[in-house]
């Protein structure tokens, strides 16, 4: 993947989670759940004024701060990517990640809370949007990738601190 194609890549990722939530909030809000598959997955409209899970609770510039110091070290690690083809799934993941904090951030800071809508009922899963899948399972394949997918030396260079001989 060309790396002048990432931040095109990562404003679509966000523009699909913001409409998304746009719809949401257009179709959903003060509404009785949308069942898709009954007794399985719905439509539910949710305000979340926390973290995943519903934790920390209206601490709105907690999260911010945190989504901004995570979106820094995502670029960190990014730029540190070889240009090498064989990354390009790493790349792809870590814009997911970043797209879906950001997308997550823009609700907190123009709604003062993250939209969610996805409802796993058979399960009783928390509520959660496309940035939180995003996240969730990008960070899923990534650590898959990490353990099985390069070898450590192939790996060295990306941490933030470097080591010394």
């Amino acid at each position: 993947m060309k790396r002048w194609l990432a931040v095109p890549l990562f404003l679509i990722f966000i523009f699909a989670d913001q409409v998304t939530k746009y719809l949401a909030q257009q179709y959903l809000k003060g509404k009785e759940a949308f069942p898709l598959i009954k007794g399985v997955f719905e439509l539910h409209y949710l305000e979340n004024r926390g973290a995943a899970f519903g934790i920390l609770q209206n601490k709105g510039i907690l999260f911010i701060i945190i989504s901004l110091v995570f979106l820094a070290i995502i670029s960190v690690f990014y730029v540190r990517l070889p240009k090498e083809k064989k990354f390009d799934s790493m790349r792809l993941l870590m814009l997911l990640i970043a797209a879906g904090a950001a997308g997550n951030m823009i609700d907190r800071i123009f709604r003062g809370y993250v939209v969610d809508f996805l409802y796993f009922s058979l399960i009783n899963f928390p509520i959660f949007n496309i940035a939180d899948c995003y996240v969730t399972v990008s960070v899923f394949v990534f650590v898959l990738l990490i353990l099985f997918g390069f070898r450590e030396e192939e790996l060295e260079g990306l941490s933030l601190w470097k080591k010394e001989p």
